[in-house]
């Protein structure tokens, strides 16, 4: 299923109503990831901000770059973020030493995959939900397929 081209008819409307529909999704899967019990003892250390370091990207679904976006836009922010030359994260705030963006940040930064905190959940723990998340793009915005999380961002503030 395809979303209608931002210039036709009807399509404003429309394509409020389905990013209305796909962030809820969004949320209430980030809801149910927090019911979850996990071992977990993230204490903020900010290593899993380091792609460089770590050669890990998280990758979100156009569902959570709209909401993600929305949380950066929120922040009074009307343009993507530069990527940083020294590798981290593009939302990692060196002087707070934390992210810019802690509420919205996507699925993958909730499952962490640092060491520090635990070391990842399994994918088998959370299939359900990376389902919701995929369908909810899928059925709301017409696009499944997961991007790095910069490029992702950029495209989702592009679209608005």
């Amino acid at each position: 299923m395809k979303k209608p081209h931002r210039d036709s008819p009807g399509a404003r409307g429309d394509g409020r109503a389905a990013e209305t529909a796909a962030l809820a999704e969004v949320r209430a899967v980030y809801a149910e990831l927090e019911r979850r019990p996990a071992e977990r003892g993230c204490v903020r250390q900010t290593g899993c901000c380091q792609f460089r370091l770590t050669g890990l990207v998280p990758s979100l679904t156009p569902a959570e770059a709209r909401l993600l976006a929305r949380g950066w836009r929120a922040a009074g922010r009307t343009r993507p973020p530069e990527e940083p030359a020294d590798g981290a994260c593009p939302l990692f705030d060196p002087l707070r030493q934390g992210c810019r963006v802690y509420e919205s940040r996507p699925f993958g930064c909730r499952t962490h995959f640092c060491a520090a905190a635990g070391g990842p959940r399994s994918r088998r723990e959370v299939l359900d939900l990376i389902r919701r998340l995929e369908e909810a793009s899928e059925r709301f915005l017409g696009d499944r397929e997961p991007r790095p999380l910069p490029a992702a961002l950029r495209r989702a503030m592009e679209e608005r």
